[in-house]
């Protein structure tokens, strides 16, 4: 049996949320959306966690959260720097925005030795989500054998603008093929997206599946990342130097299409709550007010 670990992508500020929406309070006793998840995860049989923070976040981060869970994990931090690069490749200059989540996961290298999980920091998932994640993480199989959860869309968006998502094309319970769009809205029980900023929409099946960038990897997914790194770059570099972003979604489908490892997709039925704008907060507090009422959660949460 293994031990896998859960890594947070905390890195980001959130453009269209307007602030560092990481540590805003959904409760009244101060806990942040990442407090839930971390509870969810614990439950679930986590105990170590690394947080992707930026250098200048770290302090503040430390202090809201991460101090408070080394009760209860194995807490480790890692910065994503624009400058942790290949051999051979330099800042453009002007470049201030992350290169992404694929190069969040690349910052962790050499702190990954075994499976993980992945998450984002602002989006609470539901405790069946990280239950199937650890059973499947803790499973003897190869390291070339990944999972994704896999979210019903109508699940995934928001009534105050558009959202980015991952459309999943599954057979058999693995992932075929995984395509973003940007600018995805709800359309009654199903989803719509536009790729010519809204002069058209094309309708999506509301139980059709979408990453989450929810995913359990085995360590083979580093030399993956690692290796299409200078790939992403050299197109990046020429193209869109000041914004082009390294995303992990785009080193799983070149997994798959080399044929070098599999994600099993395990099915979701949980509700996605997040705050990709500011108008969002109001809706995730009443979630997990009602979430508390419930039941599922307790009302000090950690027992502070």
């Amino acid at each position: 049996m293994r031990n896998p670990t859960l890594v947070v992508m905390a890195a980001g500020m959130g453009s269209r949320f307007g602030g560092l929406k990481q540590i805003e309070a959904v409760d009244p006793q101060g806990h942040a959306i990442m407090d839930f998840s971390l509870y969810d995860a614990h439950q679930a049989g986590f105990r170590r966690v690394v947080f992707i923070v930026t250098e200048a976040l770290q302090k503040t981060f430390a202090e809201r959260i991460g101090r408070r869970m080394e009760s209860y994990f194995d807490v480790a931090y890692v910065p994503q720097r624009l400058a942790d690069l290949p051999e051979g490749y330099t800042v453009p200059a002007g470049r201030v925005k992350p290169w992404g989540t694929a190069h969040a996961i690349y910052s962790c290298r050499k702190v990954l030795d075994g499976p993980f999980a992945v998450i984002n920091s602002d989006d609470y998932y539901g405790p069946s989500a990280y239950q199937s994640i650890f059973t499947f993480l803790r499973a003897d199989r190869p390291e070339t054998c990944h999972a994704m959860v896999g979210y019903r869309i109508r699940n995934t968006v928001t009534e105050n603008g558009s959202v980015a998502r991952g459309l999943c094309v599954v057979q058999d319970g693995k992932l075929v093929r995984v395509t973003e769009h940007t600018q995805i809205v709800p359309a009654g029980e199903d989803a719509a997206y536009t790729e010519d900023g809204g002069k058209s929409w094309t309708r999506v099946p509301g139980d059709t599946p979408v990453s989450m960038n929810f995913w359990g990897f085995g360590a083979e997914i580093l030399p993956a990342i690692e290796s299409g790194f200078p790939l992403f770059l050299n197109e990046a570099l020429r193209e869109n130097p000041l914004k082009a972003e390294y995303f992990l979604p785009s080193v799983v489908s070149r997994v798959l299409q080399s044929g070098t490892g599999s994600v099993e997709v395990l099915p979701c039925s949980e509700t996605w709550y997040g705050v990709t704008y500011k108008s969002d907060l109001q809706s995730v507090r009443d979630a997990i007010a009602r979430m508390k009422r419930q039941g599922l959660y307790p009302e000090g949460l950690w027992d502070e």
